[in-house]
């Protein structure tokens, strides 16, 4: 498997390319921005998508939903309690940034512990809401890997002064859903650097102080 990451968009969103090298059928998550940009590289790295997968519905991460979903026509995977961040600007806060972005339902609603496979990537999704009502981590176990867009940072995570957000929830998803997984797992959050589970329950400040195993 390949993870190619594109940073897109003005708050430098991680767009994952995701594929499986030998069969050359993978997955786009969360196309923020920068449309061209996606399609030009899916084309250059000659890989065919077969589903856009979005970790949350805030604008920055829904930018170029529209466009991708166009040119390939494939389906859309999103958590079942982001329906409103979807369908509404206000909600998804595009319109506070001089934007109306919506995107059409998704053609697959995903919760908690759900096993999706796409082509031959398997998925178990995990619900960790807090930094939205329906926030999503994909996690692949073959690969020990796990695309957690902003619940988890490098040394970080989701901020939750949005409406819809919870600090305590967030923490508590953090908690039950991410930090029981292996300390190998890599990473790929919403923004910046990759890191691993293990790293971010040595080292992440906003999770000290708890028996986390």
């Amino acid at each position: 498997m390949k993870n190619h990451i594109l940073v897109v968009g003005a708050y430098e969103v991680n767009c994952s390319l995701y594929f499986d090298e030998n069969s050359k059928e993978g997955v786009i998550i969360d196309p923020g921005a920068d449309a061209k940009m996606i399609i030009d590289e899916v084309m250059n790295l000659g890989f065919t998508p077969k589903a856009v997968l979005l970790t949350h519905g805030h604008s920055d991460h829904i930018g170029a939903v529209q466009e991708v979903l166009n040119e390939f026509q494939i389906p859309l995977y999103a958590g079942e309690n982001e329906k409103e961040l979807l369908a509404d600007a206000t909600a998804n806060m595009s319109v506070f940034i001089g934007e109306a972005i919506t995107v059409p339902p998704a053609d697959f609603w995903l919760s908690d512990e759900e096993i999706i496979s796409i082509g031959t990537i398997n998925f178990r999704v995990l619900h960790t809401p807090g930094h939205s009502p329906g926030g999503l981590c994909f996690l692949d176990e073959k690969e020990n890997l796990l695309f957690c867009g902003d619940t988890l940072f490098y040394g970080s995570i989701g901020r939750t002064d949005f409406p819809g957000c919870s600090h305590e929830q967030l923490i508590e998803s953090i908690q039950k859903k991410l930090l029981p997984l292996p300390d190998l797992i890599k990473c790929v959050p919403g923004h910046g650097p990759t890191t691993t589970i293990g790293g971010e329950r040595v080292n992440n400040p906003f999770l000290q102080g708890g028996n986390y195993v």
